[in-house]
């Protein structure tokens, strides 16, 4: 095996260009001509407009448009579309109010789009932005998805009668209810997946350009995979797909939020064919807060039944998700269709059943952030068995040991309607808590409490189910200057698809590593692509590498039998060498290459030698899954809880880079302990945004963590070519139920039995001292 092939700890390629600035990302790029385009944001979160001056602000200095809705009704513009359809539980279809770019006679949330001014320089179009004059009738508003839905509470849309999205089940209730009647034993818990803001390093960008003689777009913009853009984009102005050429370079940080549509890539579209120059707009970090899309925002009601002899025998749940003051692209399945399928995680369940209410409120839309549904699955399932296990008074990891599916029962069909191909939970379980030492524990905490601090101990199984687009993309090229080129369609946002797709390539082939480049990214040099999300992007793309592969050595053994003038069935493939069989006489795959591209170029029409594309479906998704193990002290003068020590044992199938998951896991991690322990998107009751800033809105450090000591316990997926299940999503699922549990378990004493995210140092110097004591229960 190369040192550079698969399964080696490699050092990711993109890097270099990383730390020595040379990094291309959206803002970097400027083109001939270019002017600024700036958004006007409601102040308001609920109000009607009454009137749009914009006099002043077109006569000043530098400015060349400023456009509201009307501008984009006159010129037939759609509106924003959400792109899952739904059925209520009667029936019926979730309510579908329109998104338009601009606000149309009421602002739904603060920041809401009310005007877009076009100048010469971004501060002359900040200055314009201020000097436009809306008159507005502001109206209640209704900011808490806990309330919002009750009767008197102010109405957002008329299509949804009490602010209700939708009202949409899974499951067979009458099974469920009836299990619930025969149990032995019910526990029940209500809890918050708070709302966080999802702050990708980078920020939103579009720069739009329209070129007159061809009649087309050309968007500059930061994205999960172009073609969610070209597709909608086409949707919302009209026109056909192939009028619209959409560029990602670089991205820093996307966590599902850069996947979706956003009104800023439609306007500067539309200003740059208005106007005939390109028409940039860059996102500043205050923006970011009020208009990228938020992140989890649950309220669940969570039942659970149990048998005598404590195997688990029901999950009932009432769900309610916010959506914001719109439907995002993908909002409406990310608590529904993707959240719920892995409510029955790895354990032996005989049935569940989830209702799930969207409701709308006025606030930032929610949409799929890092998980995308399954961390708040989790969440529930693993906060649900701690308390059961409490109250049953038994060990916490015994109760999940006895409910595991076993690996004797794959192909294992769960109580959601998924079969699981492949996995070791009960072993990977046990390796995460012998690194972290569960049995010596109680030493531990004795220690701690010597010191003033109360140590708690929580473990938390996860199972991620991966998910995106049903078929990916991949085309080999052997380009002039000797590298082999791999265009693919997803989309790199820091993960290092660069370098694991390289570590694919260089063994399959046995091409030099580093006369491997992967581009990505252009919907004019890749027709087709699935885009990057859901954890998909390692077992779909590599599916279509290794296609695109097979294709490749077909028609180089066509060249080779005639270069090494022997028949075709006689030549053999290995280690980047075409042989005849039996013989030493050989030749490289890149000499074959440069053969057949002269005989190709001989004859026209052809393609260029051996150069191959390939689409491949998606068998089946992915089952990443593992045990999160970690250790807090709380000090008891203060309440700050620190995360002292953190173990993640974690299935992610065959690994082809261990260094690039480690760092994958290790960041998601981060943001699940941040989520639980530090983030936390608060509005008043009057829509305002009170945490706006990294002033008031507190985001982990590096200086939060202990060693993230990461296991990979490597159980191959079955129903993929490379054996891979997706790491990119994982670190994320397991880790804020891991913190919380861990968490109650240093109150438990204190007869707590639950505290929800975030648990803040406020929070739990509260607990401490008594007066939320009862709250907290």
């Amino acid at each position: 095996m190369s040192k550079f092939g698969q399964s080696q700890p490699v050092r990711r390629v993109e890097d270099q260009r990383f730390i020595t600035g040379k990094g291309r990302y959206t803002d970097d790029i400027n083109l001939p001509g270019q002017v600024y385009g700036v958004m006007l944001r409601s102040p308001h979160a609920h109000a009607k407009i009454l009137k749009i001056d914009t006099s002043s602000a077109q006569a000043a200095p530098g400015v060349l448009a400023v456009y509201t809705h009307a501008d984009l009704k006159a010129a037939n513009v759609g509106d924003l579309p959400c792109t899952i359809p739904l059925k209520n539980r009667d029936g019926s279809m979730r309510a579908d109010p329109p998104r338009p770019a601009l606000a149309e006679g009421m602002v739904r949330h603060v920041g809401d789009p009310v005007a877009f001014v076009v100048a010469e320089t971004a501060a002359q179009a900040r200055d314009a932005a201020e000097m436009i004059e809306v008159d507005y009738d502001a109206l209640p508003a209704a900011a808490d998805m806990a309330t919002a839905m009750e009767s008197g509470q102010p109405q957002i849309w008329p299509q949804a009668p009490n602010n209700r999205a939708f009202d949409w089940e899974i499951g067979d209730k009458a099974k469920i209810d009836a299990l619930f009647a025969s149990a032995a034993k019910t526990v029940k818990l209500t809890l918050e997946n708070n709302r966080i803001v999802v702050a990708s390093m980078e920020a939103r960008v579009a720069l739009g350009a329209f070129d007159k003689e061809s009649g087309r777009f050309t968007l500059y913009t930061p994205t999960q995979g172009v073609w969610v853009q070209k597709r909608l984009l086409a949707k919302i102005l009209g026109l056909p797909e192939e009028k619209f050429h959409v560029v990602t370079g670089d991205v820093g940080g996307g966590f599902g939020m850069k996947i979706f549509i956003y009104p800023e890539q439609v306007m500067t579209l539309f200003a740059s064919r208005a106007l005939g120059r390109p028409v940039k707009w860059t996102s500043d970090r205050g923006e970011a807060f009020l208009t990228d899309t938020h992140g989890r925002a649950n309220l669940t009601h969570a039942e659970m039944a149990l048998d005598k002899d404590h195997n688990f025998l029901a999950l009932r749940i009432h769900n309610i998700a916010d959506m914001g003051a719109y439907l995002s692209t993908y909002a409406p399945m990310i608590p529904t269709m993707a959240g719920t399928k892995v409510l029955s995680s790895v354990y032996r369940f005989q049935g569940v059943y989830a209702r799930v209410e969207g409701v709308f409120t006025n606030t930032v839309p929610v949409d799929a952030y890092r998980g995308a549904g399954r961390p708040e699955s989790n969440y529930i399932m693993e906060r649900l068995i701690d308390v059961a296990a409490r109250e049953l008074g038994i060990d916490r990891a015994e109760l999940r040991r006895k409910n595991y599916i076993p690996p004797s029962a794959f192909p294992w069909t769960s109580a959601m309607g998924l079969t699981y191909d492949s996995g070791e939970f009960e072993n990977t379980s046990n390796t995460a808590l012998k690194a972290i030492d569960w049995a010596g524990f109680e030493a531990r905490r004795a220690e701690a409490k010597k010191r003033g601090k109360r140590r708690g101990i929580g473990m938390a199984y996860y199972l991620e189910a991966t998910g995106g687009a049903p078929a990916e993309r991949a085309e080999i090229r052997f380009a002039e200057d000797g590298f082999v080129e791999v265009y693919v369609g997803t989309q790199s946002t820091g993960q290092g698809h660069e370098t694991a797709y390289t570590q694919i390539v260089a063994e399959q082939l046995g091409v030099d590593f580093d006369k491997v480049r992967i581009l990505q990214g252009d919907s004019d040099a890749i027709p087709t692509g699935g885009g990057t999300g859901g954890a998909r992007s390692l077992y779909s793309e590599g599916g279509a590498i290794l296609k695109a592969k097979d294709g490749v050595i077909e028609k180089g053994k066509v060249v080779a039998a005639d270069m090494l003038e022997t028949a075709a069935s006689d030549i053999e493939f290995a280690a980047g060498r075409f042989r005849v069989a039996g013989t030493d006489r050989d030749v490289g795959i890149v000499e074959v290459a440069q053969e057949a591209r002269k005989r190709s170029n001989a004859r026209a029409g052809e393609a260029a030698g051996l150069d191959t594309a390939a689409d491949w479906q998606v068998q089946a998704i992915t089952f990443p899954n593992g045990c999160h193990a970690c250790e807090v002290e709380i000090d008891e003068a203060t309440g700050v809880a620190e995360v002292v020590r953190y173990v993640v044992a974690d299935d992610m199938g065959k690994v082809i880079n261990p260094t690039i998951v480690k760092g994958q896991i290790h960041g998601g991690v981060v943001q699940g302990v941040g989520q639980a322990l530090y983030e936390n998107v608060v509005y008043d009751a009057d829509g305002q945004l009170l945490t706006g800033s990294f002033t008031d809105y507190c985001l982990p450090r590096a200086d939060n963590f202990p060693e993230i000591e990461v296991i990979l316990c490597e159980v191959p997926c079955k129903t993929n070519p490379l054996g891979v299940k997706g790491a990119g999503e994982a670190g994320a699922v397991g880790s804020a139920p891991a913190t919380i549990n861990a968490v109650v378990d240093a109150l438990a004493d204190l007869g707590v039995k639950h505290v929800d995210m975030p648990a803040t140092s406020q929070k739990l110097w509260r607990i401490l001292g008594g007066g939320l004591a009862q709250a907290a229960e």
